[in-house]
């Protein structure tokens, strides 16, 4: 059953007042070296604690939202990323997945510094989800002889996720990046 079936609908100020704490959220969570409190997003959102609490009972909640709307954005552009080329298409899509991983490797530390009982459910599933939006991109690189066959778009995707936690120097933005790209380009 899904959950629209069982959820009662939401009074459009509802709506709108959770999609303000969504935002908000994601702004004050990508600001350099954030952790603001629930307070501080119930502030900057423009509403009470009680409306922010009802939205998301706690802040593990509010980072899994926020989480899983970062794999939406990511699996989202899967499906219409741009190329000339299959081979031009899947890169564009993994230079978007890194630029959006910065967003989302803060989240997944605090996704596992809140949890309590192990790895959370939303962790596990947005591997699985990000492989299955990405692979038919990396297929058809594949398939064009653009992309090693060698590799698997986890071993890709993992080496991506590694490397956001990489500092570039400032005189070379985007280097490390563009070398793991061509190394995932078939010898000449």
């Amino acid at each position: 059953m899904s959950t629209e079936a069982t959820t009662p609908a939401r009074r459009a100020d509802a709506e709108r007042n959770r999609a303000k704490i969504i935002a908000v959220a994601r702004e004050a969570f990508a600001e350099p070296g954030a952790a603001p409190s629930m307070a501080e997003i119930a502030r900057r959102a423009g509403v009470g604690m009680a409306t922010l609490y009802r939205n998301f009972p706690g802040r593990l909640e509010l980072v899994e939202e926020l989480f899983r709307h970062t794999v939406d954005d990511i699996c989202e552009a899967a499906g219409h990323v741009s190329g000339d080329t299959p081979g031009e298409a899947f890169f564009n899509w993994l230079t978007r997945f890194h630029a959006t991983g910065a967003r989302k490797g803060p989240l997944a530390s605090l996704l596992l510094a809140e949890s309590a009982n192990g790895t959370p459910t939303v962790l596990r599933d947005s591997r699985s989800r990000t492989i299955a939006a990405g692979e038919p991109l990396f297929r058809a690189a594949q398939h064009s002889g653009e992309v090693r066959d060698d590799v698997s778009l986890g071993q890709v995707l993992d080496g991506l996720v590694a490397l956001a936690g990489v500092d570039n120097h400032p005189d070379f933005p985007g280097a490390l990046i563009r070398i793991m790209l061509d190394g995932l380009r078939p010898p000449a």
